[in-house]
């Protein structure tokens, strides 16, 4: 069986990106700067009225192991796509990226292939509307218990957190990558999922998994505070490895108790897509090569920095050329 440097586990949504001013988005009565989840009707009306559309496969832990494949790294991703156009486009483009999409193409049934149109304004803030389809129906049958337990390590997307059977499925796949002796963890995701979910969240994080990683506003909903410093120390207490990304204000790092902060250098976002999942990228390409803490921040950093350069959620430029640059490897 092969093993892999990295596995991830998430929504396999089809990014559907443009560029749009603000007027746009009030006559499409679409909220700027969220993620919001839609039904199939609200999708298809909003696809039709995209103009210069850039099409690529996302969900935000594939777009984790599509950068750090990127980088080199062995990886596979576990996600539900429908055996229709979308579904065939994205897993496709999954194998020509060097990754290895474990389950094949849905027949049965009639949901479609999950989309997300990302509406990207001059300022940079996108607005995502994000048709889930076929990805909700993740469960235990869909995770190869030879893939997760050949997994050096393990990343979960948070959102699947919203069905039970994604519960089930993240908790199987974390102890069998565990069994076998790889690392665990989890991308927070999006704090309203937490607060939907806590108990079984921070049950997760405290029984199953080795690191976890977040923003600010994630981190703090775990436990329903406003006192950054109080969340980090009380995270820190259930897992080993804490990662949290502060935007501007750069990216704070606790392994077993040792406290790292890493500075960011300031960059004009052209497109915040893929921010946090290349940050992820990055930072889990140092993990898997035994890196020290702040060199693992520095390259999520610098893989976060050059994503928000451009359109679109994935890496243009040879990130490990970069790090080379940065003396990181």
């Amino acid at each position: 069986m092969k093993t892999y440097d990295l596995v991830g586990i998430g929504n396999a949504v089809v990014d559907v990106i443009t560029q749009n001013d603000d007027s746009f988005l009030a006559h499409m009565g679409i909220e700027k700067g969220i993620m919001q989840l839609i039904e199939q009707d609200r999708a298809e009306v909003l696809y039709a009225a995209m103009n210069d559309r850039v099409q690529t496969p996302g969900g935000s832990v594939a777009n984790t192991i599509a950068g750090a494949g990127a980088l080199g790294l062995q990886t596979a991703f576990i996600g539900r796509v429908r055996d229709d156009a979308l579904g065939r486009f994205y897993a496709g483009a999954m194998a020509d990226h060097g990754i290895d999409f474990v389950n094949p193409p849905v027949a049965e049934g009639d949901t479609p292939t999950s989309r997300s149109m990302i509406f990207v304004t001059p300022d940079g803030e996108r607005s995502m509307n994000t048709y889930l389809g076929i990805s909700t129906g993740l469960s235990s049958d869909d995770v190869s218990g030879d893939v997760a337990g050949n997994a050096r390590m393990m990343f979960l997307e948070g959102y699947l957190f919203d069905q039970d059977a994604g519960k089930t499925a993240f908790r199987e796949a974390a102890r069998a990558t565990n069994a076998g002796g790889g690392l665990a963890g989890i991308s927070i995701s999006d704090p309203f999922c937490v607060e939907r979910h806590r108990p079984d969240f921070l049950s997760l994080i405290k029984n199953e998994l080795g690191f976890v990683i977040g923003n600010e506003a994630e981190v703090k909903s775990l436990f329903e505070t406003d006192n950054f410093e109080q969340a980090l120390s009380k995270t820190a207490d259930i897992c080993a490895n804490v990662v949290c990304t502060r935007s501007g204000k750069g990216v704070t790092l606790i392994k077993d108790g040792t406290r790292i902060d890493v500075a960011v250098t300031p960059v004009i976002p052209v497109d915040a897509t893929g921010a946090g999942d290349q940050f992820a990228a990055g930072f889990l390409f140092g993990l898997s090569r035994g890196a020290d803490l702040e060199t693992c921040g520095r390259m999520g950093n610098l893989c976060a920095g050059e994503v928000i350069s451009h359109i679109g959620p994935r890496p243009q430029q040879d990130m490990l050329a970069a790090f080379k640059a940065e003396g990181l490897v």
